[in-house]
């Protein structure tokens, strides 16, 4: 059965087009973008998608009176397209309870550090001027708190002598990439078992 796929984003969509890429090359096995939601109007994850033929929506937060309200439009576009799987990427809003309510253990997102260290904004750059000699990026289910949902997957990425928070940024990136497919992946084929905050790979 195909999994349908609603990506929400705010920025450039880097990660998006990963998953676009890995979709179309059969990676990910039968899954299908339906839909690419911003709460940004000029994100350019937008033009990646009407550019691979994908539905492309922006809901403007400032025309609705509350976050709830906010996000019930949300929740309705993702029902209107069928979604079984909700993906963040670089999407800049902590998710309410009534949309991870109703998908929960069906959201995921891509995180540029290793959780639980590192949360929130410019992770890399806080692991960088932390000082650490590893870093690298994290896949997780999301709930609701700021980046505190179970882990799917990992990637480490070192800190080389003559690293600065953007070069190292940059390596995480590639890492990003390939972790997010991957973790797509194991979730179509009904490999990843949740307990608590255990996630199984099977």
């Amino acid at each position: 059965m195909t999994t349908n796929i609603a990506v929400l984003v705010s920025g450039r969509g880097s990660n998006l087009q990963s998953i676009i890429d890995s979709v179309k090359i059969g990676y990910i096995g039968d899954a299908n973008i339906r839909v690419v939601v911003s709460d940004v109007s000029d994100a350019y994850a937008l033009a990646r998608a009407r550019d691979h033929g994908i539905d492309a929506v922006f809901i403007d937060p400032s025309e609705h009176s509350d976050k709830h309200v906010f996000e019930e439009n949300i929740l309705r576009t993702l029902k209107e397209h069928d979604v079984d799987l909700v993906l963040l990427a670089g999407y800049m809003r902590i998710l309410g309870k009534q949309i991870i309510r109703e998908y929960r253990n069906r959201i995921m997102n891509i995180h540029p550090a290793l959780l639980p260290s590192f949360r929130g904004l410019h992770a890399q750059r806080q692991a960088f001027e932390y000082g650490v000699k590893v870093a690298g990026c994290t896949v997780h289910f999301v709930d609701e708190g700021m980046d505190t949902g179970p882990i799917v997957l990992q990637r480490c990425v070192p800190v080389i002598e003559d690293d600065t928070a953007d070069t190292l940024a940059d390596r995480i990136l590639v890492q990003e990439h390939r972790i997010y497919p991957e973790a797509v992946k194991l979730f179509i084929e009904g490999k990843l078992k949740v307990e608590g905050r255990i996630v199984s790979v099977l």
